[in-house]
């Protein structure tokens, strides 16, 4: 699955669009590099959200192409 689709379905960002912005903006690194929208997210994968002087790191637990607001929360750990 896409990075950006990746944070949008697991609600970690909002919209689609903002994630794509921000990894045109590289905001959002995967295993320590910054990555575009298109990367491929793969189980074990640790992706760091910087927005300002705050930075959230995730680590993937699973890729659903869809997912409900209660099961969103399954699909990441927040490290």
């Amino acid at each position: 699955m896409r990075l950006d689709k990746y944070l949008k379905v697991s609600r970690i960002i909002k919209r689609r669009t903002v994630a794509n912005d921000a990894c045109d903006a590289k905001h959002v690194s995967v295993n320590g590099k910054p990555q575009r929208a298109s990367y491929d997210v793969k189980v074990g994968d640790i992706i760091e959200i910087t927005f300002g002087s705050s930075t959230n790191r995730f680590e993937v637990l699973s890729v659903n192409e869809y997912a409900t607001k209660e099961n969103a929360s399954l699909m990441f750990r927040q490290l």
